[in-house]
């Protein structure tokens, strides 16, 4: 096996060689000027990201606050809920896919939460939503970029009826920020999640949010878990540190990688994956393979996660496409939940290549010829390359 291993999945994704230098400079005190020094770096990078997601470059948000915090995107979607609710609070919580339903259990332990509920791969009905969000609401939650079924949500719509019923509007964005638009004051966003394992092209184990002053007024740390107190986090972010010991290699890791995507260029690297995406979309479709879900209505397909439906045929014993895949060096992602063994996902999210993503297509093409399935990989890589 001479090709060097090529992670496709949905997180963690590649990251370049100067993000995982960072990580082995000699270790300094969470508590020094050097440590607050990567903070602010990697805390400019993120304004940066969270507030000019924009094709245009413009900036997206006013007035707010980039964290980071010491755990993955669970975390911080426990964050933002467990302090801006209380026992008494109403939250409407959107639920299309496993990362929709998280929100919604997280939700149960500290509030009274409606769901509005749609099958995993299938559009919100806005309708519906509207029904929901009323005067009585304080929070809705949703996520932007469903992983687990490669939907992009209707964001914009929700936030407007959330802004109408003064209720605040905490999103999702962990496989969308960094590769996706993303316009926080435009859709009406009060707290927005995001994960360094993900677009910003980092390691796994840090992630971050950005909490507008609207969002800081209301948050009362005393009701969420200690550790989790936005409150705190605010207060030490301001002197370019967090509540407790910081994981310093990632946080360096952090600051390098946002940095890249500041000289790449925000509206750049959003184009980059929206064309690479549609390169994947129309690789797979080449080959015979069917789109999963089929996006209709408010819902379109995600611009940094595919998901394509497995033949019928692969369907019976996926484990040995999914074998023919890693054989090739080469790491793909199925379907998660009830999911499984029907779908299979890739990313094109951080520093993917042109050449990268002709082999992921190429690969899964070999891999289904490995387990009897006639696809067309030349065509497949011609609509790659015609597209790229």
């Amino acid at each position: 096996m001479d090709d060097e291993f090529l992670l496709l999945n949905p997180g963690p994704v590649p990251v370049s060689e100067a993000v995982r230098e960072a990580m082995a400079e000699p270790m300094v005190s969470h508590r020094s000027a050097a440590f607050e020094s990567v903070y602010e770096r990697a805390q400019g990078g993120l304004d940066e990201v969270f507030t000019r997601s924009m094709l245009s470059g413009r900036s997206t948000a006013s007035d707010g606050t980039s964290l980071i915090l010491n755990g993955t995107a669970t975390m911080g979607m426990e964050m933002a809920v467990a302090n801006l609710v209380d026992p008494e609070s109403e939250l409407v919580a959107l639920v299309n896919g496993k990362f929709g339903r998280r929100f919604a259990r997280i939700a149960d332990r500290y509030c009274s939460v409606t769901r509005v509920e749609a099958d995993w791969g299938d559009s919100f009905d806005l309708d519906a939503v509207a029904d929901a969000i009323g005067h009585d609401t304080d929070v809705v939650t949703m996520v932007h970029n469903e992983t687990s079924t490669g939907l992009l949500n209707p964001v914009s719509a929700v936030g407007d009826l959330a802004r109408e019923a003064d209720a605040l509007f905490v999103v999702d964005g962990v496989t969308s920020i960094g590769g996706d638009v993303f316009c926080i004051d435009d859709w009406n966003v009060d707290v927005a999640i995001t994960d360094s394992q993900k677009a910003l092209a980092a390691p796994p184990g840090v992630s971050a949010m950005y909490v507008t002053d609207r969002a800081a007024e209301v948050a009362h740390g005393e009701s969420a878990p200690f550790y989790s107190d936005l409150e705190w986090h605010l207060r030490k972010a301001a002197d370019h540190q967090t509540p407790f010991t910081s994981a310093v290699p990632l946080f360096r890791a952090l600051a390098v990688a946002v940095e890249e995507i500041t000289e790449e260029g925000l509206p750049a690297r959003i184009r980059r994956h929206r064309r690479q995406a549609e390169a994947f979309r129309r690789g797979f479709a080449a080959m015979g393979l069917e789109p999963f879900p089929e996006a209709r209505g408010v819902t379109v397909r995600s611009n940094t996660v595919t998901a394509t439906a497995l033949p019928d045929s692969v369907k019976e014993a996926p484990t040995e496409f999914f074998d023919a895949v890693s054989e090739r060096n080469v790491s793909i992602s199925g379907g998660q939940a009830h999911l499984g063994g029907e779908i299979f996902r890739v990313s094109n999210m951080g520093r993917l290549s042109s050449e990268e993503v002709l082999r992921g297509v190429r690969t899964v093409g070999e891999a289904l010829g490995d387990v009897a399935v006639d696809a067309d990989v030349e065509a497949g890589i011609a609509a790659v390359e015609a597209e790229l």
